[in-house]
């Protein structure tokens, strides 16, 4: 299954090949910033424009010296010749490493930015399909009153509308470069070479730095891709839980020749819904660690570096992955209304207990009063198993005030839809545009 939905599109992002080529890109666009300074010929600029790198030679200095930009940069000098002396002048390591991180970023955002837009797109169908199929509520994992099945889609739908806002803002938040030096004054790289790389890149510059860029940005970020693996994890909660044995209101994907034990045949277990919240614990995890990489000593350390080569990684991987994987789910979800009726009238009518209270209040009882007497009854209809109607048929106090039409009309699963049509109106879940196609069984 994971061979199955991993995105190559996301492993080339942060393939060592593509990290150096960033590099190489950052490098190229501050030797011709240099030349319109005056400080780079123009006419080694062309030389300078074919410079190449080899991640093997990369590697055998990176053995020696113990740092990757000092490999880099000796790697793409040794090709170079005469003009390879103009390469990282007046830089420090950072520029080229934050600057490139950010650049990376920009194009993982981009693919996850897909990913949830095409979540966004499945939970608008199923909302709309599923907007008037009745289910139980649950509050504290107990029967409350019905709601719908599309009511519970449209909710995620718009919490999964808002983490596509909070990804742009975070996407945006890192979309800075810093070419300013050894901690940031840019004394060796004028605010001009900073501009001029950055604007070539599709970056703002920092306004501030000092040797690297704030780390509350990274820490924003990753936090973003957490938050948006905590909805994820919500929704596979949720269908983890109605897949239940005692429940089965909905079922998660089953394949052919699929098996759900190596002991038990007859099981089929949502195995993906809990891959998507154990990955998305694992995401949650990196958020703890970004947010401790804000704290660095003086103008910096290097303490972040190395968990940031995991955390980037990681987080976008994991959540590009749980993203598609949740897609999956909620397409091809088999959903089960006849078991959703099944579960609404498991307590005998006691959904409608609130119903009740309200019409005796109507008819002139105090709220205590009519209270004590619908309690009264329901507590015996859940211990003794009986129709909730029926015994309120029996108190005398209730036949007084109810005829035994008003009663029955209190007891009509259709009066808590009759709203229902105004949160996707909210939502703009046109019903002609997603397709007026939803299962409804009476």
């Amino acid at each position: 299954m994971i061979e199955r939905y991993s995105n190559a599109e996301m492993a080339r992002v942060w393939s060592a090949e593509n990290k150096a080529q960033k590099w190489l890109e950052i490098e190229i666009a501050a030797c011709e910033a240099w030349a319109e300074q005056g400080v780079v010929p123009p006419e080694a600029l062309p030389s300078i424009r074919k410079a190449t790198f080899n991640l093997e030679r990369m590697a055998e200095i990176e053995a020696r010296t113990q740092h990757d930009v000092t490999a880099f940069i000796s790697c793409v000098t040794e090709g170079l010749g005469e003009e390879g002396r103009f390469v990282h002048h007046g830089l420090t390591s950072s520029d080229i490493v934050d600057t490139g991180l950010a650049l990376q970023v920009q194009e993982a955002a981009a693919i996850l930015r897909k990913d949830v837009e095409a979540l966004i797109a499945v939970l608008g169908k199923q909302a709309v399909k599923y907007r008037h199929t009745l289910a139980i509520g649950r509050t504290h994992g107990v029967h409350a009153e019905p709601t719908t099945f599309g009511l519970k889609l449209a909710l995620w739908y718009d919490e999964t509308r808002r983490n596509l806002e909070r990804l742009d803002y975070a996407r945006d938040q890192m979309a800075v470069g810093k070419v300013s030096g050894t901690v940031g004054t840019h004394a060796t790289a004028p605010p001009a070479v900073e501009e001029y790389v950055c604007s070539k890149l599709g970056l703002r510059p920092a306004p501030v730095s000092s040797q690297i860029v704030q780390r509350d940005r990274h820490a924003h970020f990753i936090t973003t891709l957490a938050l948006i693996a905590g909805s994820l994890e919500k929704i596979a909660t949720e269908i983890r839980g109605l897949q239940r044995t005692e429940i089965l209101e909905v079922e998660e994907p089953f394949g052919e020749g699929q098996t759900g034990s190596s002991a038990m045949p007859h099981k089929r277990n949502p195995v993906l819904s809990e891959r998507i919240c154990g990955l998305a614990r694992v995401i949650r995890g990196h958020a703890v660690t970004a947010m401790e990489n804000v704290a660095l000593w003086h103008e910096r350390d290097i303490s972040h570096s190395s968990a940031e080569r995991i955390l980037f990684p990681d987080a976008c991987g994991l959540l590009d992955y749980i993203l598609r994987l949740a897609t999956f789910v909620l397409e091809n979800l088999t959903v089960y209304p006849e078991r959703m009726r099944r579960n609404l009238d498991r307590t005998r009518g006691l959904v409608f207990s609130q119903r009740v209270l309200l019409a005796l209040i109507d008819k002139g009882l105090s709220r205590k009063e009519a209270y004590a007497i619908v309690q009264s009854k329901a507590m015996e209809a859940w211990g003794e198993e009986k129709d909730f109607i029926d015994l309120l048929r029996e108190d005398g106090k209730v036949s007084e005030l109810l005829s035994d039409k008003e009663l029955k009309s209190l007891f009509d699963y259709e009066y808590y839809l009759k709203h229902i049509d105004v949160s996707f109106q909210r939502l703009g879940l046109g019903l002609a545009h997603h397709g007026d196609t939803e299962t409804r069984r009476e």
